[in-house]
């Protein structure tokens, strides 16, 4: 008698109960989704030409923003960055120049000097489609204590440390972490690149 009492007030409670636990589930969850968006992992899609042959228009793309807190950028890394002149742009590139270092960009070549290699090394790009690179760059740019220099991987097309100087440390949002889509092109850390540093 007594089940089917409390069976009878469960019952009768049941709807009010869902209802309550559905909505703090969404609060959760709604809650959960926009922690991870502003402060572990954000989603973007690729627009414009600069990363062709690696990236495309309309990629899909998660940038990790919290791997950096634990070490910093590196050279070959695919990042996210809000462009130093406008914050309201985000823009995707490759770095090639780490702070302290001084870049030297001659013709096709990329050459970086650093304390390891005062003589410089000239980096390796098996990522470059020869079909997108310029023999007209002629620029020499020493890197403060906490810039980068990034170039797009279509040299021909990009707006990159070239035209509008270092990116600042703080610009950077996160590193290109997963490409989502298209399906054919899943991957982890997609297009990144490490060199060999002679």
């Amino acid at each position: 008698m007594n089940d089917s009492v409390m069976q009878s007030s469960s019952s009768s409670d049941s709807p009010k109960n869902s209802q309550r636990s559905l909505l703090i589930y969404t609060v959760v969850a709604l809650g959960l989704a926009l922690f991870i968006r502003f402060f572990i992992a954000a989603p973007y899609v690729v627009s414009g030409a600069s990363m062709e042959p690696n990236f495309h228009d309309w990629q899909y793309l998660i940038v990790d923003r919290v791997s950096y807190d634990m070490g910093a950028p590196a050279r070959g890394d695919i990042i996210v960055f809000d462009l130093p002149q406008n914050e309201s742009r985000a823009l995707i590139k490759r770095i090639i120049g780490l702070p302290g270092e001084t870049v030297v960009l001659s013709g096709e070549k990329v050459t970086i000097t650093n304390a390891q290699h005062p003589e410089g090394f000239t980096l390796e790009e098996p990522y470059l489609d020869s079909a997108n690179l310029t023999d007209t760059n002629e620029l020499t740019m020493k890197l403060g204590a906490d810039e980068f220099f990034v170039l797009g991987d279509n040299r021909r097309v990009s707006a990159d440390s070239r035209v509008w100087g270092s990116l600042p440390r703080k610009d950077i949002v996160g590193r290109v972490f997963l490409r989502l889509y298209p399906f054919d092109k899943l991957g982890v850390l997609p297009s990144e690149s490490r060199y060999l540093e002679e």
